[in-house]
């Protein structure tokens, strides 16, 4: 197992919390192993941490406000590496990990594809749901997506056909849309900081 930690910052200073068990949970209760009292917007029971191969994950544990690695708000478990932020409500946690000599790294994901205005109002808006604060959310069905652009389902539908070729979804995939949705946040081509922004 990889010798890591987390640094946890505090109003008092920074706290050195060693991740050598097999999880360690991060909340407001006394009983979380990284106990953040102090900080109000932190769920009880918020986060967990776990080991997982020779690394360690992150999951959020259905928090109201999220858990964010590297700016990024996850949606599901997500794999740690050395000088990762992770926030949890308003609190700075890092985390520390020695990796092995031998490691391969992952080739990183394909660039997002270039835009129209108007593509990046569709993802915008089929995108927006997963962002609730509702865990397992589908993205935004034809009809929610056309309201919230005041335009008809038809042409909705001719935006998401061209996104689903720039993205390489495969016609007659099943939950096209989810397979969408999770590609741009992948690519980058959808971040937090669009999904927090009104509507156009």
């Amino acid at each position: 197992m990889v010798t890591a930690y987390l640094e946890v910052w505090k109003p008092a200073g920074v706290e050195l919390v060693p991740l050598d068990g097999p999880r360690v949970t991060i909340g407001r209760a006394e009983c979380n192993d990284v106990v953040l009292a102090h900080d109000k917007t932190v769920g009880r029971l918020h986060a967990v941490v776990e080991p997982v191969a020779d690394g360690w994950c992150v999951q959020d544990l259905g928090s109201r406000n999220g858990t964010v690695v590297r700016g990024d708000r996850i949606l599901a478990m997500r794999v740690l590496h050395h000088g990762d932020d992770v926030v949890v409500g308003r609190t700075k946690l890092v985390f520390r990990a020695a990796e092995p000599a031998d490691v391969t790294r992952t080739q990183g994901a394909a660039s997002s594809p270039e835009l129209t205005r108007r593509e990046r109002d569709v993802l915008r808006a089929l995108c927006r749901p997963l962002f609730n604060g509702q865990m397992f959310t589908e993205p935004a069905s034809l009809r929610d997506i056309a309201v919230a652009l005041v335009v008809s389902e038809p042409a909705v539908e001719q935006h998401l056909l061209r996104l689903y070729g720039k993205f390489d979804i495969p016609a007659g995939s099943r939950n096209r849309r989810s397979l969408l949705a999770n590609e741009a946040l992948r690519r980058g081509a959808v971040t937090i900081a669009d999904l927090t922004e009104p509507t156009p």
